[in-house]
């Protein structure tokens, strides 16, 4: 193990059949690969490291925030370029939208070619390219 590397992500939601519609066909798209199954939640596993999503009980809100205090988006290496734009067209049929349209793919800057989505209940996801240095970025 590396250490400081991330060992899981854990991700409260107020609906795990929407999230398993979003989550789960991206973390699929990316690598990911199922785990564990419970009544109210689900695991993908990747390497070492492993996301959780899962509907509490314990939750104390119904939605997510992203601008509130606390997470406000997770960022996944997406591969090259073409990966980046395969998942952002595919992405709606799966409950995602692309955030920041009119300045997609460098929403994040002119140096940066990266995908952001949110899903419908309000998680934001950063799919950047890793080919960066092959196009000068």
């Amino acid at each position: 193990m590396t250490r400081g590397a991330l060992h899981h992500l854990e991700i409260w939601v107020a609906d795990l059949a929407a999230a398993e519609r979003s989550w789960g066909w991206l973390l699929g798209a990316l690598g990911y690969a199922p785990g564990q199954s419970w009544e109210r939640g689900r695991t993908w596993q990747l390497g070492d490291t492993y996301l959780v999503i899962e509907e509490s009980t314990a939750l104390t809100a119904s939605e997510h925030d992203r601008c509130r205090p606390g997470l406000n988006h997770v960022a996944f290496h997406a591969g090259t370029r073409p990966d980046v734009d395969t998942l952002v067209a595919a992405a709606p049929d799966h409950g995602w939208s692309l955030l920041f349209p009119d300045r997609h793919p460098y929403a994040g800057g002119t140096q940066h070619y990266a995908a952001y989505l949110t899903d419908a209940q309000g998680f934001e996801v950063e799919l950047v390219a890793d080919d960066q240095a092959a196009y000068g970025g």
